[in-house]
């Protein structure tokens, strides 16, 4: 307080005037609003400050997901669940910060400019109109003429809403009991006398297979809308659903292997073993292809092959009648493909790049080795050329790889040589070393063929969801649980590599397959050749 206010304290109010007393009466009211101002904007300034400091931390967070040290551990499921939680949580302090009144006026903040999303126009649209209490003119000619309107537009999402599909067929008889009855044939269905219709089957399959919604879950979201299916009897009808979708899936797994360039990879399906009352490993083989970085014709596809190991030998089942061009990481249990006087023909292993960089890079984020950096920085310039000429055609790329990345390659391969001679082979980084030498013709083989990419992120992208159906579902219940799981994964993964809806694609195969579509024309039911408007 100021001492001129402490000094009016001691004055005598009722000894002065009465336009003195007033003066000095006014002067105290308005210190004592000038101390509680002053309280107020204390508050203020320290709510703001815990604000700003709150948001240098979302900001050093998402600083740290991006380039810290470990984000290259991080899937891309799990760099997306941080920037998802990092986002909530910046958006509840803009809140904060709206709701903070400050005594004084401030500027304006400028909206922040975000992708909120579009309502497409196939949405039905339901439209609400909010009149005016009364339309009377003040100036008492009648009622106002309307000459426009304002029109906004927010998405309402309602929760799954169970119905009752009732099929009535009405016979008809001969009033003279003459001609017989008449009555339509009841409908096709793929579970004859069962409940769900072939819709509520691919809701199902995709709940779980692309969503990751395990079954049991699912009967307890049922129950809440007072629909009580058991669990069970949703794994009764996935059974169903793989059974009719097995030819569908063996034939897009034989147009693969028509092709003379794949991507394979295998991923854990962890499967209840009752003998043992604890789960064993089986395996998802992942067989792709993706000719779309070279611009081929052939349209891109997934399927997942369930085996109860990861020997050789399963390899060489699920790609018999394959010939080419195989791309995986180092994986020996496709080495059984290149034996001499294989049925099915040669195959020529291509080993894939990211595999390598990620040998270098955990030796580097662990030790700072300038060895490793060394390494990382010459990948990076091989993946900057392949940036460069992605979407080319095959010889286009095969030519620019022979003329920029080759020489690269062979200053690679000497600086390889050199630093393997500096330091011991069973160091960490000498072991990591010595792993990229060892498949170093494979390494090399795409640059002699454009259609040959530089690593298998494609089928590493394709088995992801499978990954994250594991962490949902824990495990597969049984063998054939597995292979049920590989077929339907299959086709969704599948119409989504072709921008095709996976509940739309499977209803409508469903149909298809339950009005008997013939077994000669299965190529149509592909999820490549779906009708995307229809």
């Amino acid at each position: 307080m100021w001492p001129m206010f402490d000094a009016l304290k001691n004055l005598d109010l009722d000894a002065l005037p009465a336009d003195v007393r007033a003066a000095v009466l006014g002067l105290g009211q308005r210190n004592a609003e000038l101390e509680e101002n002053n309280a107020t904007l204390a508050t203020q300034n320290a709510e703001l400050e815990a604000l700003n400091a709150r948001l240098e931390h979302f900001v050093k967070e998402l600083n740290h997901v991006i380039y810290g040290a470990r984000s290259e551990k991080l899937t891309e499921d799990e760099r997306q669940l941080a920037f998802e939680d990092i986002e909530v949580a910046q958006s509840e302090a803009e809140a904060q910060a709206d709701a903070i009144e400050l005594t004084t006026p401030r500027k304006k903040r400028k909206p922040v400019q975000r992708n909120l999303g579009n309502l497409p126009d196939h949405l039905e649209r339901i439209e609400q109109i909010i009149e005016p209490d009364s339309i009377a003119c003040p100036c008492g000619c009648g009622d106002m003429v309307r000459i426009g309107e304002d029109r906004t537009e927010r998405l309402e999402i309602i929760p799954a809403q169970p119905k009752v599909i009732v099929t009535i067929r009405p016979k008809y008889a001969c009033p003279n009991k003459q001609g017989g009855v008449v009555q339509a044939l009841a409908p096709v269905h793929l579970i004859e006398g069962g409940l769900p219709t072939e819709g509520t089957l691919a809701h199902v399959s995709v709940s779980k297979y692309a969503d990751h919604c395990p079954l049991f879950r699912q009967s307890q979201i049922y129950a809440r809308s007072g629909l009580n299916i058991d669990r069970s009897t949703l794994a009764n009808w996935m059974g169903k659903v793989s059974f009719h979708l097995a030819p569908v899936v063996d034939h897009m797994l034989k147009e693969l292997k028509s092709s003379n360039k794949l991507f394979a990879d295998e991923t854990r399906c962890p499967v209840l073993d009752p003998g043992r009352g604890k789960t064993k490993t089986g395996y998802l083989w992942a067989i792709a292809r993706d000719e779309r970085p070279f611009g081929g014709s052939a349209p891109p596809g997934v399927v997942f092959c369930y085996a109860d190991g990861r020997g050789g030998q399963h390899a060489t089942e699920f790609l018999t009648g394959f010939s080419g061009t195989l791309q995986a990481d180092g994986y020996t249990g496709y080495n059984t493909l290149t034996k001499p006087g294989r049925n099915s023909g040669p195959v020529k292993l291509a080993y894939c790049w990211a595999h390598a960089r990620r040998k270098l890079k955990e030796v580097h984020d662990r030790d700072g080795s300038p060895i490793a950096k060394e390494g990382l920085k010459r990948i990076s310039k091989f993946y900057k050329i392949e940036e460069a000429i992605r979407g080319q055609s095959a010889e286009q790329r095969k030519a620019a790889r022979q003329e920029q990345t080759k020489p690269l390659m062979a200053d690679f391969e000497v600086w390889l040589k050199t630093a393997r001679s500096r330091i011991s082979v069973k160091s960490r980084l000498g072991e990591k070393l010595s792993y990229i030498a060892k498949y170093m013709d494979g390494l090399k083989l795409f640059l002699d063929d454009g259609t040959v990419e530089m690593d298998s992120n494609i089928v590493e992208r394709a088995i992801r969801p499978i990954a994250l159906n594991r962490k949902n579902a824990l495990f597969a219940g049984h063998d054939e649980g597995g292979r049920t799981w590989a077929r339907i994964a299959s086709l969704i993964e599948t119409c989504k590599l072709n921008d095709v809806e996976p509940y739309a694609y499977l209803k409508a195969t469903l149909e298809a397959i339950a009005a008997g579509h013939p077994a000669a024309r299965i190529d149509e039911l592909m999820p490549w050749h779906f009708d995307k408007q229809a």
